[in-house]
Order: structure tokens, then C-alpha cells, then sequence
């Protein structure tokens, strides 16, 4: 007996109940995979009450069931349809009641824009991590170019937009057109060229380096890494404008300076005399990017904390519970239908008692005052242009009263050498020299047949 009591103590040591088992190995799927892409096929898709998503992602070969819970699906920037392709990063987990093989989606997005936009994330991260993107390598746009470079397509709206605010805020500025594809498979090549060309003629003093809005495909080549380092690699200094404000590309993080919109970017090359503006600009871009590194240090302590907050799992519980709930939810749907028609009886009702006291009438005294108002504030305006034009027609005449031309045009005239010395006696002249003489209409050149100095 005593040699078969350890095997028995082992047995009963190896004893799971159900609950146990779906328990533990939920707990082992969740930590040993952690998070996961993956991109599928969206099917049978449910969006209870409760405001969680209920689906299957498939491909050609299999599918898994998917649960995504509404404080991550609120962040989904789009309403995803059975048959959608999409790509989701999800934690591997199980449906212990159930003992359903599970993911639990934190975020979903198209699956075309979604593998951009990792791309985006990855060279973004590598090329920041290599420096490109330091702040202590840009340098300050010139405060008073000589020229500036524009690297955009010669038939694009941005360029129309650029050359307008540029010929508004500096119309003696010269300015250096580099055309290039900005859209398509050669647009890269073109626009490193573009830059390349534009550093060794060495002509301006600043690059605009852009195009309008499109698509994150559209403006893919300015995602490139091959784009990235020539603007970096620039001696000249350049102004990324790609795009509307919404669009951020990997050329706006290796420039020297990013603007919102084409028109923006000619706006901060240009030099103008609002100083105050451009050091406002400056202060914004300063506290933006000083946001932005509050932010990103408040997502890290975010992140440490809800790794903490994972260890101790209490959200995994819940989100169990959140799942069992919806099942019985479907048990109360009778219940709230009924509940719901009552509501409506009693809104349409409280829908009537509210039509019988209309703001109709206070709506139509106050657009009444507005009326009065504004009527006010065209008869001021008109009265103080009136005054105006009086005063400029006092200030005319009194100008006309010491005007020289007024002189000239009683008969005198203005008799100069040719190197443009008044005469005031007749010795400063000699007989056969060539005289200017200026009239009230036009001027005579005359030549002196004799002086008389009496």
C-alpha cells in the first residue's frame, strides 16, 4: 500500500475541473502569444445592444471567432460589413463558458490602408531611431531668401496655389520651378533627382518639397525611404507640404520644417513684414511639438501602467463577464421592445405639449433686433465714409494750393542743364548750350542763341 500511495496523491494532483481547465488554458493562449496581426475575410458579424462586435474572420482554408468590445471598437474609423477585408491586431484568448477558441480585437482597419500604414510605423520607426529625425539637425527656414525652390508636379493645383501666395507676399522673389511625378511608381526617382538637381545649381535658398491631398496611396512616395534621406540629406533647407493639414508623411518628419497645406508652406518661406505673426508661428510650433512629447511620454507611463493592469488581469474578468451578459440580453429584448413603444407613446405627447409653446414668436423678435442692428451699423459706416471723403477733399486742395504743378500751370516753367541743375541766372548759362526746359505739359529742349546778363 505504501508504494502505490504516491501515484495516487499524483492522479488526484492532475484532477482539473472544467471551469480549471478553460481557465487555465485561456490564461496560457492570452500570455504566451501576447498580441497578434492578422488580416481575414469579416463574416457573420453581430452588434448587440450592449455595443460590442460579434464575427468570424476567415480566409480560403479556416476561420476563428472574434469579439471586439466597444471601448475598442468606438476607435474604428469606419462601419465594417460582412464580406470586408481588414487587418486587426488581437490578443488569442478563450470563452470559458463555452471553452471557444477566441480573439479579442483591439483595433481593426482597412486591409489595404492598414498594411501602409505599418509600413509607415516601421520605417518611421527605424529612421527615428537612426536620427533622421532629430530636432537638433533642422535648421531655421532663411528669414530673408534669395530665391526658393518649388519640387512639385508643373501641373498640379499645389503649384498654382504656391505661385499665387507667393507673388502675393513677395512678388520680387524669384522663384525655381523643379517639375516631378508626385504620384505613381516613378514619382519616387523623380523627386530625389529633383532635390539632387536643385543642391548642386545651388540657386535658392529654400526648397518646397510637396503636392495636394489624395489618398494615403496617392502620397505614398513621399512615405519612401529613399525621399526621406534626400530631404534630409539636403544642404538646402526644405519645407515638407504634402497633402492637406490631416496628412502626415514620413518627407514632414525628415524636413526641416513641416506645413500644413502648399499655401501654408509659401506663406512661411516668404518674407513678410508681420514679424509678430511669424513669432507666433514659431511659439506654435513649439508648443505643438512640446504637446506631442507630453503625449508621447504620457502613452509610455499609459502603456507601463496597463501592463501592470494586465499581470493583475482584472479586465480579462470582465470582459468574460461583458460576454456572458450578452447572451442573456437576447432573453430581455421582449421586455425593452415594450418598454420602447410605451417611450414613444409618451415622447409624442410631450412632442404635442411642446409644439403648443412654438419659440417661434421669441425666435422671430430676436432676428427683428438683428435686423435693427445691423441696419445701425450700415447707416454708422456710411456716415463715417462720408466724413472720410469730406476730409480727403480737404486735404486735396490744400495740396493742390503748394503743388509746383499748380506754378507751371499758370505759365511758368522750370529751366534745368542736362545734368539736371536749376537755372536761376542767366550767367550759369553759356551761348550754344543745350537748356531742359519743363512746362505744365511736357518739356523742351532747347538750345541758347545768346545771354544777356542785365
Amino acid at each position: 500500500m505504501n508504494h502505490l500511495e504516491p501515484a495516487s496523491q499524483s492522479r488526484q494532483q492532475q484532477i482539473f475541473t472544467v471551469t480549471r481547465l478553460n481557465s487555465a488554458v485561456r490564461m496560457i493562449l492570452e500570455q504566451d502569444l501576447g498580441l497578434v496581426w492578422l488580416t481575414g475575410e469579416l463574416s457573420n458579424l453581430a452588434m448587440p445592444s450592449s455595443g460590442h462586435w460579434y464575427f468570424s474572420l476567415k480566409d480560403m482554408s479556416a476561420q476563428v471567432r472574434c469579439a471586439m468590445f466597444k471601448g475598442n471598437n468606438r476607435r474604428v474609423p469606419f462601419r465594417p460589413q460582412d464580406g470586408m477585408q481588414v487587418l486587426v491586431q488581437a490578443r488569442v484568448s478563450l470563452y470559458e463558458p463555452r471553452g471557444d477558441y477566441q480573439l479579442i480585437i483591439e483595433s481593426m482597419q482597412p486591409a489595404g490602408d492598414g498594411m501602409l500604414a505599418l509600413r509607415f510605423e516601421e520605417l518611421k520607426r527605424r529612421l527615428g531611431a537612426e536620427g533622421l529625425f532629430d530636432e537638433g539637425r533642422k535648421r531655421p527656414l532663411p528669414r530673408e531668401p534669395r530665391a526658393v525652390g518649388l519640387v512639385t508636379s508643373a501641373t498640379g493645383a499645389a503649384l498654382h496655389d504656391m505661385l499665387t501666395v507667393l507673388e502675393r507676399r513677395a512678388p520680387d522673389l524669384p522663384v525655381f520651378i523643379y517639375p516631378t511625378q508626385v504620384q505613381g511608381s516613378a514619382a519616387t526617382a523623380q523627386i530625389v533627382s529633383a532635390i539632387m538637381l536643385a543642391n548642386r545649381r545651388a540657386e535658392v535658398d529654400v526648397l518646397i518639397v510637396g503636392r495636394g491631398g489624395g489618398s494615403l496611396e496617392d502620397l505614398w512616395c513621399f512615405n519612401e525611404e529613399a525621399v526621406a534621406r534626400a530631404i534630409a540629406g539636403s544642404a538646402i533647407p526644405v519645407v515638407s507640404a504634402v497633402g492637406h493639414e490631416v496628412d502626415v508623411t514620413i518627407s514632414d518628419f525628415a524636413a526641416d520644417l513641416r506645413a500644413p497645406t502648399p499655401s501654408a508652406a509659401a506663406e512661411l518661406v516668404a518674407p513678410d513684414r508681420r514679424t509678430r505673426a511669424q513669432r507666433l508661428e514659431h511659439l506654435r510650433q513649439r508648443l505643438t511639438q512640446a504637446m506631442s512629447r507630453h503625449q508621447v511620454a504620457a502613452r509610455h507611463g499609459f502603456v507601463l501602467l496597463q501592463k501592470r493592469l494586465d499581470h493583475q488581469d482584472p479586465k480579462r474578468r470582465l470582459e468574460q463577464q461583458s460576454q456572458r451578459l450578452d447572451e442573456l440580453d437576447r432573453r430581455l429584448q421582449q421586455y425593452l421592445r415594450d418598454r420602447l413603444h410605451q417611450g414613444e407613446r409618451r415622447l409624442a405627447g410631450l412632442a404635442m405639449r411642446l409644439q403648443a409653446r412654438s419659440p417661434e414668436k421669441l425666435l422671430a423678435i430676436g432676428k427683428r433686433r438683428h435686423q435693427l442692428a445691423e441696419e445701425r451699423l450700415h447707416a454708422l459706416i456710411a456716415k463715417r465714409q462720408d466724413l472720410a471723403r469730406h476730409r480727403l477733399a480737404m486735404l486735396g486742395a490744400r495740396l493742390d494750393g503748394i503743388s509746383p504743378l499748380a506754378t507751371l500751370g499758370r505759365g511758368y516753367a522750370i529751366v534745368r542743364t542736362p545734368s539736371g541743375e536749376v537755372i536761376r541766372r542767366a550767367s550759369q548759362v553759356n551761348a550754344g548750350q543745350t537748356l531742359i526746359t519743363t512746362l505744365a505739359e511736357g518739356v523742351l529742349r532747347v538750345r541758347v542763341d545768346e545771354v544777356d546778363n542785365r
